[in-house]
Order: structure tokens, then C-alpha cells, then sequence
């Protein structure tokens, strides 16, 4: 039942996670916009920034950590998982190890770290991590993606989901189409349906229990270089009705990553979908660059900015939370600026 638990604090009503386990190219690629070094005593501080933020756990229910950051500590000495507990926040770790060209499939990615994957989760559970992450990559391109593609990655998030659950940790399992290319909503609608089917027939095909699972996937949205960009209710009906159609009902809970979408659509996308009445599972999010976008720009590296980037961060939170619940609106973030 421990599991069961903490699934669904994990998408407790109002509450959504935020994702702070970007890798070492990621983190790099995100303090470059900034203009500072990604130094380990720069990603510490910009860490510790996040996790202390004060109240943030009254919208964000867990966070998702890097491999360094679960060892890590923050200003005052205390590890990043006890302060995240400390906090009511719960704390969680990424453990795939990237997303790698696949062999024989250009253009294609397969995602890998299966290799030694029990000794690891014993590991981040003893660090404190109580669910875990995995990410797969479908990309939408001429003549992809492959049946292939999806199969192979299909069968990755699955084995990594049995393992959680054997080792004691809720997997969160996240298969992303992205959203980089020309490709229309029907179409990101078409490959994230086939895409969720099999991701799901490999996890029954594993004894994987939904209870104990939460589902990150993408919104169904076209493409950032598609000519015809739909409306924030568009956007809204169709993934609510990918998700009717692919995603059992058993699911523990589905929560959204943003995949490149900036911070208000984010957040108006997902609180559209819960003002189309009730919903077969818990709707949230777990975001990344929209929940971190603002902070990480007035922060800029500097201590001196601690204060005020915490609170764009709270602030983004607190929309997202009660956008989860259909209770945002666009007026909100007038008030705050």
C-alpha cells in the first residue's frame, strides 16, 4: 500500500511536481542562456533556490532530482531530501541514463541506463527518493516514428517500471513525442495514441501494477514549426481524448510535461482540460522549464536575486496548482506582474 500512498500524494488535488533533474548538457544549455558557468557549486545554489523556496509545498507534491543533486545539501547543511521532506514535499530521482541514437533507425532515439538499474533505485532509496522517473523520446519526422522505435522504448519503460515497484519506488513513466517539428496536432495526436497503446501493453506485459504508477506524457499540440498553431481549447479536447482513449483508468494519476511550451500556455492548456467535467484519473502536471523559466532568469547567478526568483517560482506553482483544479486565469499572472 506504500506505494498506492504515495502515488497519489504525488497528485494530490492542487498539487503537481516539479521536475529539477536536468542533466549535466541540460543544465549547462539552460545557465549559458543565463550567462554563467555550470560549475557543481553554481547548480548546488540554483538547486537550493528551488527546493527552499518558502510555501512552494503547498503546489508541488514531489521533485524530481539529478543523480548529484539527491547528494547534495543545501546552504545550511541539510541534504536535499530531508529538506524537500521537511518541506511536505516528495522527493524523487531521474534514473535513465539519456536518450541515445538508436542503430539502424536515423533520426530515432532509445533510451538507456538498464544496465545495474536494481543496485542504483536500492541506492536513490536509501539517499531518500521515493518514486522515480524515466524518460523515452518519439520523434515525429518524414517516415517516423518507427514501429520499431516505439516497441524498443515501449519495452525500456516498462522494465524500468517493474524494477521501481520491485525495489520500492513509484515509477513515473514518461514516454514524450515532441513537439520540435512541422507536424500537425492530428498528427502529434495520431503517433502519442500508438505510442501510449504499446507503452501500456509492455507495462501489463510486465505485471506492472497502475496503482502504483503515474504517467508523465506530453499535450497533444502541433508542432512548433507547423504553420497552424491551435487554440488553448483545441489543444485541451484532443489530449483529453487521446488520454480517454490510450490510458486505463487504474492509473494512479497522468501529470503533463511541458516539452518546450512557455510557462502561461502551459498552464492555460491544463486548466482547460478540467473545465470538460470529470476525468477517469487525476490531471496534473510536471514541469520543468515552465515552472523554472522565470526564476532562473531574474536569479541570473547572482545571491542577490534569491528572494525575488523564489517568488516567480511560487508564483508559477501556485497558477499550475490551480490550473490542475480549473480555477486559473489569465488575470492572475496580471496581478503578479
Amino acid at each position: 500500500m506504500e506505494l498506492e500512498t504515495t502515488a497519489q500524494a504525488l497528485v494530490a488535488p492542487g498539487k503537481g511536481i516539479l521536475a529539477i533533474d536536468e542533466s549535466f548538457p541540460s543544465i549547462k544549455k539552460r545557465f549559458d542562456s543565463i550567462g554563467i558557468e555550470s560549475t557543481e557549486e553554481m547548480r548546488r545554489a540554483y538547486r537550493d533556490l528551488l527546493i527552499t523556496t518558502p510555501g512552494i509545498g503547498e503546489h508541488i507534491s514531489g521533485m524530481i532530482l539529478f543523480d548529484e543533486t539527491i547528494r547534495q545539501a543545501t546552504a545550511a547543511g541539510v541534504a536535499f531530501p530531508r529538506a524537500l521532506e521537511a518541506a511536505g514535499i516528495i522527493p524523487g530521482i531521474k534514473v535513465d541514463q539519456g536518450a541515445k541514437d538508436m542503430a539502424l533507425h536515423p533520426g530515432e532515439k532509445i533510451t538507456e541506463g538498464l544496465d545495474g538499474p536494481r543496485e542504483r533505485l536500492l541506492e536513490y532509496r536509501g539517499l531518500g527518493a521515493r518514486f522515480a522517473k524515466w524518460r523515452a523520446v518519439i520523434t515525429i519526422g518524414d517516415g517516423i516514428p518507427s514501429p520499431g522505435c516505439i516497441e524498443a522504448n515501449a519495452q525500456g519503460l516498462a522494465r524500468y517500471a517493474a524494477l521501481c515497484q520491485e525495489g520500492g519506488l513509484v515509477p513515473i513513466v514518461e514516454p514524450e513525442v515532441l513537439m520540435d517539428a512541422d507536424n500537425t496536432l492530428a498528427r502529434c495526436y495520431e503517433v502519442t495514441e500508438a505510442t501510449l497503446r504499446r507503452v501500456f501493453a509492455a507495462l501489463y506485459e510486465q505485471r506492472v501494477v497502475l496503482e502504483r504508477l503515474i504517467l508523465k506524457t506530453n499535450m497533444v499540440i502541433a508542432g512548433k514549426q507547423c504553420r497552424v498553431q491551435n487554440s488553448v481549447t483545441e489543444v485541451a479536447e484532443e489530449t483529453v481524448r487521446c488520454l480517454r482513449n490510450s490510458v486505463p483508468a487504474a492509473v494512479a494519476g497522468i501529470v503533463f510535461l511541458s516539452g518546450g511550451q512557455k510557462a502561461q500556455p502551459a498552464t492555460a492548456h491544463l486548466n482547460a482540460m478540467h473545465q470538460m467535467g470529470s476525468l477517469p484519473w487525476p490531471l496534473s502536471f510536471s514541469y520543468g522549464r515552465a515552472l523554472q523559466d522565470p526564476a532562473l532568469k531574474i536569479w541570473a547567478g547572482k545571491s542577490g536575486n534569491v528572494s525575488a526568483a523564489q517568488k516567480a517560482l511560487y508564483h508559477r506553482a501556485k497558477c499550475n496548482g490551480l490550473a490542475s483544479l480549473g480555477q486559473y486565469t489569465p488575470e492572475m499572472e496580471e496581478l503578479a506582474a
